[in-house]
């Protein structure tokens, strides 16, 4: 069974940092692109950051310049730096793998990041 475990959420003051962190396994991790989602509650969930099987990366406007996405591939993981966090940062992070060869994907149980003014 394919598992996706995010770690590093937490409660941070506005300013501060921090690292998520998500191990996969049962899956051939080099083929897929990962992503960072987030769910903020009574929002929709949106795609903050992504990364290919060949290392390129995405932002989404709002995270530029603080939020930095790398991966692994011989541990099977993948993490996001997050700086200068906001209190619209706060939501619930998802860590996704996708195959987009053939839109398999999978998804994480989330872990809480709040960002306190």
């Amino acid at each position: 069974q394919v598992q996706l475990v995010e770690s590093g959420g937490g409660l941070v003051q506005t300013g501060g940092s921090l690292r998520l962190s998500c191990a996969a396994s049962r899956i051939t991790f080099s083929v897929y692109a990962m992503r960072w989602y987030r769910q903020a509650p009574g929002k929709q969930r949106e795609l903050v950051a992504s990364i290919g099987y060949d290392g390129g990366r995405d932002y989404a406007d709002s995270v530029k310049d603080r939020f930095t996405i790398s991966r692994d591939n011989a541990e099977n993981t993948v993490a996001l730096q997050m700086n200068s966090l906001k209190p619209e940062d706060t939501a619930v992070y998802y860590c996704n793998a996708i195959w987009l060869r053939t839109g398999r994907q999978y998804w994480g149980q989330g872990t809480q990041v709040t960002v306190s003014s």
